[in-house]
């Protein structure tokens, strides 16, 4: 008998930032800040049509795409087909790692992007320096209160001089 694929297909979710799992209309689904990116559907339910699959967050165009190349793989699932969504069998010799990367496109279409960056940095090996080269710094885009404390006064110090501030009445 084959493992079941519920347990692998968590690992490859929740590895992902802040991704969490929430149980909805009877099947585990995983999440990022309460959007969904993928939907387990079990092969016992209405949902999976007797066979394990996920439903994955795509675009129309990436779904009729991989439908049409292996509609063997790949299908449209009820419901959320018709918004791109795309259905990927889990039986058989699934290719964990195109999943992977398929579950990965899936939550980078939904997640913030400080979660992106998040993301990025920890799949991103780190590129060898040449040898005798300083190492990079990162410089912080968030700038100091520039007053030490009134946010008018800063407001006023970021305006350009020859623009003066209009005055809105409230009538």
């Amino acid at each position: 008998m084959p493992p079941r694929p519920l347990p692998r297909l968590r690992r490859v979710c929740l590895a992902l930032p802040e991704a969490h799992e929430v149980e909805a209309w009877g099947e585990p689904t995983f999440r990022v800040r309460n959007r969904l990116f993928a939907m387990f559907a079990s092969a016992g339910t209405h949902h999976g049509g007797g066979r394990h699959s996920v439903w994955v967050k795509a675009t129309r165009e990436n779904q009729e795409w991989m439908v049409r190349g292996a509609p063997d793989r790949y299908f449209v699932p009820p419901y959320v087909g018709v918004s791109g969504w795309v259905g990927v069998y889990l039986d058989g010799a699934t290719d964990w790692t195109l999943l992977a990367s398929i579950v990965a496109d899936a939550y980078r279409s939904i997640a913030p992007k400080r979660l992106l960056v998040a993301q990025r940095e920890s799949v991103t090996p780190a590129v060898p320096q040449r040898k005798g080269a300083a190492p990079k710094t990162v410089r912080s885009k968030r700038r100091a209160p520039l007053s030490g404390g009134s946010p008018a006064k800063d407001a006023q110090k970021l305006q350009p001089r020859n623009v003066r501030a209009k005055r809105i009445v409230k009538g």
